[in-house]
């Protein structure tokens, strides 16, 4: 009988985690969605101020596919979107032509900036920071 409680107690943990996932996701998405921008590809611009702060600094596509909650693919059509958009620049690695970098653009910059408050107050207000 300790089993299923303790089973039933994981459930419950993991089902609560769900729900606070999906309920600040949808939040996010609703703050940003003014700005052209849903959750993922606010998590994109953000690993990608983080990761090469520095104006025309780059990363590689490859090292953001472990962070993001996306398949490959996806992330690939997030990207083509971003870049379409004028928020990022993608270009091949001149080593190795498998590679692809990718940087924010200084309009990424910009709007990332002016929305990472937004960001940050919806996981302050739903995640209780």
């Amino acid at each position: 009988m300790a089993a299923k409680t303790a089973d039933a107690g994981l459930e419950e943990r993991w089902r609560d985690i769900l729900s606070v996932h999906a309920r600040t996701m949808c939040e996010i998405d609703r703050v940003l969605h003014p700005h052209g921008l849903g959750a993922s590809d606010f998590e994109v611009l953000d690993m990608l101020a983080s990761a090469a702060p520095e104006e025309g600094e780059q990363c590689r596509v490859q090292n953001l596919v472990g962070r993001v909650h996306l398949s490959q693919s996806a992330l690939s059509r997030l990207i083509g979107r971003l870049e379409k958009d004028g928020l990022v620049e993608r270009s091949v690695c001149a080593e190795d032509r498998r590679g692809v970098y990718v940087a924010l653009t200084g309009k990424g910059r910009d709007l990332h900036a002016e929305v990472l408050p937004l960001q940050r107050d919806v996981l302050a207000r739903m995640l209780g920071g």
